[in-house]
């Protein structure tokens, strides 16, 4: 277990690239990180000319030893954060970073269970950081994912949890348009969908469920309904601008 450190680090952006038209990925070095599990989440200070702070947290597609930390961060319309970050933020202007913070919602290499992912929008954040944890351990436990968005436009990382299939699979959800030639229509998840698109009841999986707080407890409800173990079940919900 990679122990947390509160105090205050200075992050400089060494690397930045749209994942869609409102989100972005940004990666910061960081000197003195002591690297982070997967599903951690880091605080992120702002500070204006006039003195003014402001702090919000945000989830790490990162995971492991060394001093780069990687967010993906979507802009929010009213936000305060979250549309400089996206919009404004150049390499090698400077942040400041606080964690790796959060113990519970972690996944780590060598679990007994198999395990199923299940995201809600920008929710996949932390879950992609499981997929390359999974991957760089070559753990050979189950793990797949469903991924429930908007419409293709809205994926992050798309390319590269395709390029996961063979190990993690990935079941698309689409709840506004589909792509074309899609063989399911478009509509929020439903108890269903989880019936039919994640491991069963019996297999007894682990399951992490992050994204907006509604998909999360509707989601998290819906398995327990299935038969699940609601101490099986870990969320995590986003929010914040």
């Amino acid at each position: 277990m990679i122990p947390a450190s509160f105090g205050w680090r200075s992050g400089t952006l060494s690397g930045a690239r749209r994942l869609t038209p409102s989100a972005r990925s940004l990666t910061f070095r960081v000197p003195g990180w002591p690297g982070n599990e997967a599903g951690q989440h880091v605080d992120v200070r702002l500070t204006a000319p006039d003195g003014y702070r402001a702090v919000r947290s945000y989830s790490m597609a990162s995971v492991g030893d060394g001093d780069e930390v990687e967010l993906a961060v979507a802009r929010l319309p009213d936000g305060e954060v979250s549309p400089f970050l996206v919009d404004e933020l150049e390499l090698g202007d400077r942040v400041e970073l606080r964690g790796p913070l959060g113990g519970f919602f972690v996944w780590r290499s060598g679990q007994a269970q198999c395990t199923q992912l299940i995201a809600g929008g920008s929710g996949v954040v932390p879950l992609v950081a499981m997929v390359r944890a999974h991957a760089a351990a070559d753990d050979r436990a189950p793990m797949q994912l469903l991924y429930s968005l908007r419409t293709p436009a809205d994926a992050f990382y798309a390319d590269e949890l395709g390029g996961f299939t063979a190990t993690v699979p990935t079941t698309w959800h689409y709840t506004r348009t589909p792509p074309p030639g899609g063989d399911r229509p478009a509509g929020r998840l439903t108890e269903h969908d989880l019936r039919e698109q994640t491991l069963p009841v019996e297999n007894e999986p682990l399951i992490y469920v992050c994204g907006p707080t509604g998909f999360v407890e509707a989601v998290s409800h819906q398995l327990v309904s299935l038969g699940h173990a609601a101490a099986s079940v870990r969320t995590e919900r986003f929010g914040g601008v």
